[in-house]
């Protein structure tokens, strides 16, 4: 029998799969469809400190083995998330769920942290430096090893939680940055984030998305993933949880391999919704035939 659990910061998980923010809601939509208790854990809809509406519409493009989007973190904003939508997925989920935080300024992403903190149900918060749909914050903190850095002190300083720090693929050194948020205090980082890109339309000859750019993402951005993953897990000693193209039960084991510790889910949600179930009902099968008994044996095993 196959030991599909790992510990991501001290919290066991069932197995490492992990939906990853924005392609999973706050979770209960899915509980309609099957019994999300299965995952690990996963990331909720990126959080931000105000209600965003998000950026004008269209705001997703399809490509050739991906898509790319630029929703620009619509939500409720973070009082109404932990008032209303936390309360409804603790009807159906009875884990530790993970935490997406974002930001357009520390002041936002400190306070937005110190109020998640509070919340129990909360186990991990995954504060994300890195998203390329919006402008004046998110990505930019994620673009330099000082500016990650200083997030990541600052947001150190009110959280007790295991704080996770979402990178961004867009630099030329993500290794530098990783271990700038080691150094700070961070006790995990997750990547990649999706790739900036930008599809045109023939007929209208301009940008289909009204953002004009959008981060692809989709099973072709995971050799770029992978590649990450293993130089960051060479440069630090805390964890990372991997993501980036991910798909199968197969991906799962070459993202640990490259040096992930648990292995979030992203696009695949939104082409499947059972994706991420579907993965996990896969992975003993997988495990054996790669002669894999212990799922925490193999994080790092291609190093």
């Amino acid at each position: 029998m196959v030991n599909t659990k790992v510990n991501l910061c001290g919290i066991e998980l069932d197995n490492p799969v992990i939906p990853a923010s924005g392609t999973f809601g706050f979770g209960y939509e899915f509980a309609e469809l099957y019994d999300i208790n299965c995952l690990g854990t996963f990331s909720f809809k990126g959080t931000t400190l105000e209600p965003r509406f998000g950026n004008p519409t269209p705001r997703i493009a399809e490509c050739p083995e991906g898509m790319l989007n630029a929703v620009g973190l619509q939500n409720p904003g973070v009082d109404a998330v932990i008032s209303e939508e936390l309360p409804k997925l603790a009807k159906c989920f009875h884990k530790p769920v993970m935490a997406n935080v974002s930001g357009f300024s520390e002041y936002e992403y400190v306070t937005t942290c110190e109020r998640i903190d509070a919340i129990d149900s909360v186990g991990w918060i995954e504060v994300n430096i890195s998203c390329p749909n919006v402008h004046g914050g998110g990505m930019s903190f994620g673009t330099s090893a000082e500016a990650a850095g200083q997030i990541t002190r600052a947001v150190r300083a009110v959280t007790k939680k295991p704080l996770i720090i979402k990178l961004s693929p867009n630099v030329t050194d993500i290794a530098s940055i990783a271990k700038a948020c080691e150094a700070e205090g961070a006790d995990a980082v997750s990547l990649i984030n999706t790739l900036m890109g930008m599809r045109i339309d023939l007929r209208r000859k301009k940008p289909i998305i009204a953002n004009k750019t959008g981060g692809y993402s989709g099973p072709a951005i995971k050799p770029v993933a992978i590649r990450m993953v293993y130089q960051v897990y060479d440069a630090v000693k805390i964890p990372i949880v991997g993501m980036g193209g991910v798909s199968t039960a197969e991906d799962v084991l070459e993202m640990m391999l490259a040096g992930a510790t648990a292995v979030e889910v992203g696009a695949a949600n939104l082409v499947n919704p059972f994706a991420s179930r579907d993965i996990i009902a896969d992975l003993p099968r997988v495990m054996e035939k790669y002669g894999v008994q212990n799922l925490t044996d193999i994080i790092g095993g291609a190093h």
